[in-house]
């Protein structure tokens, strides 16, 4: 049987539940997968036990299943992934091109986050010691499908950066992009948050010979305060009662026509209108949006 040409995804983290923030990520991604007669997997990233929180990952799906997601396959959990993700450590280690790092975060106050390669000649011990991967001083770039030409050079806005931690749990940047090619993804739909972390992705793409996916990064929803509407502040589960106007808020958040006064019923119905009419062009082409707009 030949694959389908497209291949998305949906990557919660169960640091909480399902939000109207992630509703609007998880419905893009979905809608951009149905509208390619493609298929739309969903993949737990709990490579973070610390930060998950009991009974968020039977939440997050019970909340998609009630909204009327569909997807294809069993659930992958990166938890589940360890030994792979071990594997490519151990042979960037071997090669040379990753590295133990013991700098605390005192240390590193003041670099804005950029790693300043401290540890890069060092020769430290793995043991109790991050692992870095050195990057090159070369600009990344890439044309998203809304937010456009993007470019990043990894030196001098990244620095090195981490893929396994110091506590020995493995890295978002890492782990991310070792299960998008395991699981032929071909097409990735997320948050703007992560706009600025794809760079780093299409380095180990390139360090690793994996397929380039295709990406699209879609509003971050915000708080009145400005912050990012999401787990970290607590924000409340979606009810189930609400499902089909919250989707129809969702479809706004996208840019989506919905017509006046138009009726749903059920999510189901919501949902097959919304794949029928998609038109990822009509997202608005900005990193961050009030949610209070969509009122």
């Amino acid at each position: 049987m030949n694959r389908p040409v497209y291949i998305g995804r949906f990557a919660p983290t169960p640091s909480g539940y399902l939000h109207f923030g992630s509703l609007v990520a998880a419905l893009a991604s979905y809608l951009d997968a149905r509208a390619a007669s493609g298929k739309w997997l969903v993949r737990m990233e709990d490579i973070d036990p610390p930060r998950e929180m009991p009974g968020a990952q039977a939440a997050i799906l019970q909340t998609l299943e009630t909204y009327g997601f569909e997807w294809d396959g069993e659930v992958v959990r990166q938890s589940q992934r360890h030994d792979a993700y071990q594997a490519i450590i151990d042979k960037l280690l071997s090669q040379g091109l990753a590295y133990a790092c013991t700098c605390s975060r005192k240390q590193l106050e003041g670099t804005n986050g950029i790693y300043p390669g401290t540890c890069r000649n060092a020769g430290h011990a793995y043991d109790n010691a991050a692992i870095r991967i050195r990057v090159p001083e070369l600009v990344y770039h890439f044309t998203d499908r809304v937010q456009g030409d993007f470019r990043q050079h990894l030196g001098r806005e990244s620095g090195d950066f981490i893929i396994r931690r110091r506590d020995g749990l493995y890295a978002y940047q890492l782990a991310v992009v070792l299960d998008d090619a395991w699981q032929g993804v071909t097409d990735i739909v997320r948050g703007a948050d992560l706009l600025d972390s794809t760079p780093r992705h299409l380095y180990l793409q390139e360090l690793l010979g994996l397929p380039q996916p295709r990406y699209l990064h879609v509003p971050l929803l915000t708080q009145p305060d400005g912050h990012k509407l999401g787990k970290s502040y607590r924000s409340p589960p979606l009810p189930a009662d609400q499902a089909t106007p919250l989707l129809i808020r969702a479809l706004r958040a996208l840019g989506q026509q919905i017509p006046d006064g138009a009726a749903y019923g059920q999510p189901a119905e919501v949902l097959k209108w919304a794949v029928e009419h998609w038109d990822a062009a009509r997202i608005p082409r900005v990193l961050t949006m009030p949610e209070a707009q969509l009122d």
